[in-house]
C-alpha cells in the first residue's frame, strides 16, 4: 500500500485492515505490519537513525579539476577523511554579492566535504558597518573551524587591526594553540607561526599580491603550499568568493599540524581588502 500523506512519521491503525494491523509512514511510503504481542513487527528497521553528513556518490569532477589543473597538485592517496589527516584541503569561499559573514566549505580532493567554517559572533551593527563601509579589515574577527558534523575543532580570532593582522588559534575549549602573526606590510607578505613566544613555522607569500604562499617549519624546510584558484571572472568581478587549495606534504607533528589547517583559512581574513565591497 503507497499512498501520499503529509502525516508525521509514526504508527497509525490501518482503517482497512485486521484489527492487529498498523501502518508506518516513513515519509515517503506506508508498510503495512500486524502486531504481534501487542507491539508491531519490524518496528527496529524502521526507527530514525541519527542524522550524518551526506556525501556525494562519487568524484566531484569540479572539485578535481580545481585540485589538478588549477593548483597543479598531482592527485594523492586517500587521507583519513578529516581536516587533521587529509593531504589536501580544498576551501572554498561562500559566493556573496557582499560579504557580511565569512563562510567556507572545506572540502578533500575529490570533493567531499570535510568540515566548514563560519564567522561568529557578529553584532547587527557590525554587519550594517561591513555593508555601508570598508571597515571590515580594521574589525576583529572570530572564525570556527567545523568538522563533517559541524562540532567546531578550532576557533581562530583575528583582533581589530590598524596595520599588521594576528591572528589567535586556539581550541574550541579555550586552550591556546598559538599566533599567526604578520611580519610585514610591503612587498611579499610574511607571517609567523609562533607557539609559547617561540617560531615554530613560517608563511611566506610567494609574489606581491600575496596568491601564493610557501609554509614551512622552524628551519626553513617547506611542509605546505597553499594555492588560490582562479573562481571565474564573473565570480571574480562581482562576488567575494576566495578559493584556495592547502597541499601539506607530510603528515605534521602538533601543534604545527593545527596551525598549518589554521593558515589556509586566515590568509584571507588576515588580508581581507573590501575593494569590491560598497565603500
Amino acid at each position: 500500500m503507497t499512498t501520499q500523506s503529509n502525516t508525521s512519521a509514526g504508527w497509525y491503525p490501518d482503517p482497512h485492515g485486521a484489527p492487529q494491523t498498523l501502518r508506518y509512514w516513513d515519509g515517503a511510503q506506508w508498510t503495512q505490519h500486524t502486531q504481534a504481542g501487542g507491539q508491531p513487527q519490524a518496528a527496529a528497521q524502521h526507527i530514525p537513525q541519527q542524522a550524518v553528513p551526506q556525501q556525494p556518490a562519487g568524484p566531484d569532477p569540479r572539485v578535481q579539476r580545481q585540485v589538478q589543473q588549477q593548483a597543479g597538485v598531482a592527485p594523492s592517496g586517500p587521507g583519513g577523511g578529516s581536516l587533521f589527516t587529509e593531504p589536501v584541503l580544498v576551501v572554498n569561499q561562500k559566493a556573496k554579492l557582499i560579504e557580511l559573514t565569512n563562510e567556507y566549505t572545506v572540502m578533500d580532493q575529490n570533493g567531499n566535504q570535510i568540515g566548514s567554517v563560519t564567522e561568529v559572533g557578529q553584532s547587527t551593527l557590525k554587519k550594517v558597518a561591513r555593508f555601508v563601509s570598508s571597515l571590515d579589515q580594521f574589525m576583529t574577527h572570530r572564525l570556527e573551524i567545523r568538522d563533517a558534523y559541524g562540532q567546531p575543532q578550532l576557533v581562530l580570532t583575528r583582533p581589530a587591526k590598524v596595520f599588521k593582522s594576528r591572528v589567535i588559534v586556539s581550541r574550541p575549549d579555550g586552550s591556546p594553540v598559538g599566533e599567526i602573526v604578520q611580519q610585514n606590510m610591503i612587498g611579499k607578505i610574511n607571517f609567523a607561526m609562533v607557539v609559547n613566544d617561540q617560531q615554530v613555522g613560517a608563511i611566506k607569500a610567494e609574489n606581491w599580491r600575496a596568491w601564493n604562499f610557501a609554509i614551512v617549519d622552524h628551519a626553513g624546510n617547506e611542509v605546505a603550499r597553499i594555492t588560490k584558484t582562479w573562481e571565474g571572472l564573473a565570480k571574480t568581478m562581482f562576488t567575494t568568493a576566495d578559493n584556495y587549495v592547502l597541499q601539506i606534504h607530510y603528515q605534521l607533528p602538533e601543534p604545527l599540524l593545527s596551525l598549518v589547517v589554521a593558515t589556509a583559512l586566515t590568509v584571507d581574513t588576515a588580508l581581507k581588502q573590501d575593494s569590491r565591497g560598497l565603500g
